[in-house]
């Protein structure tokens, strides 16, 4: 279920800050219709840490309700305490969710058997399955190959996203864990490397802006056909850089603004991309084919 394209979604908002379900709708029938393999709802692309419980719940169930099963959904339920996160993938697996995403504790840098009693925990007490998300560059903790591999044992637990963008990492974790969960990468620059080592998909950035481009290449280099899947990747560099200019998702919901997706708003302290760099942004785009 979970592989190929995965776009980690944003969330879209009023000029007043309150969730523009309108646009919400939009994007996911945008994102069915384009091949997007899975929705995140509520990562961090989703502004996840700046929304309440209950609009974190009720965004999960709008963009499960929209989807109307054309799509699975995985919700971003991980918190730095054990038991909030815990909360947030009890009502996500409620909302209909098909899995749930959880980041590794941040801020508080757990030890390694911290984040084992952590994950085991919260997969014993919710029957939902659950992909690991380590991002060590935001939350101060990585969690290292020898941990994912005693969390593999655990049934729900099928994949994790690794997001340090290091190959080397990605093959340490496919000779541990590759035949026990999916491997998907969070690292639109080196997705394609890391999805033609055997890695099974990316949960993607870019995807919210080029999400065909981003589903046929993601294709190509599952199956192992280097040149397609380098000639896919190509128009999409830009892009895998210029939206990472800023803190994601500042020039990602900039990008879905100019292609009249979706309005400028953030919520603060995220504030909007420093016009510095709206060209670079927009040239992305034009390179890609998804701005004229």
């Amino acid at each position: 279920m979970f592989q190929g394209s995965m776009v980690a979604l944003v969330t879209p908002m009023h000029d007043d800050g309150s969730i523009d379900y309108q646009s919400l709708e939009k994007l996911v029938h945008f994102h069915v219709e384009s091949g997007t393999d899975a929705i995140v709802s509520m990562g961090t692309t989703g502004e996840s840490a700046t929304v309440g419980f209950e609009e974190h719940a009720e965004v999960i169930r709008q963009t499960v309700s929209f989807a109307g099963g054309k799509v699975p959904v995985i919700a971003g339920t991980g918190a730095n305490a054990t038991y909030e996160a815990m909360h947030l993938t009890k009502s996500a697996k409620a909302a209909g969710a098909d899995a749930c995403l959880l980041v590794t504790p941040y801020y508080n840098k757990p030890s390694q058997e911290g984040l084992y009693q952590h994950h085991k925990l919260i997969a014993s007490e919710v029957d939902i399955p659950q992909i690991l998300y380590n991002v060590p560059g935001r939350t101060a903790i990585d969690m290292l190959p020898e941990t994912v591999e005693r969390l593999s044992t655990i049934d729900n637990i099928v994949a994790i996203k690794e997001a340090t963008g290091d190959l080397d990492r990605a093959r340490e974790l496919l000779d541990r864990v590759g035949d026990r969960m999916n491997l998907i990468t969070g690292d639109d620059a080196t997705a394609m490397e890391f999805m033609l080592l055997g890695g099974k998909g990316d949960i993607s950035v870019t995807a919210n802006v080029a999400p065909q481009q981003m589903h046929d290449m993601c294709m190509a280099a599952i199956k192992g056909e280097r040149s397609l899947a380098q000639e896919l990747d190509a128009p999409l560099r830009g892009l895998h850089s210029t939206l990472f200019v800023e803190a994601n998702p500042i020039p990602v919901k900039w990008a879905l603004a100019e292609m009249g997706m979706i309005g400028h708003e953030l919520r603060l302290p995220l504030t909007q991309l420093d016009s510095k760099f709206h060209d670079d942004v927009r040239e992305s785009l034009r390179a890609a084919g998804v701005l004229s």
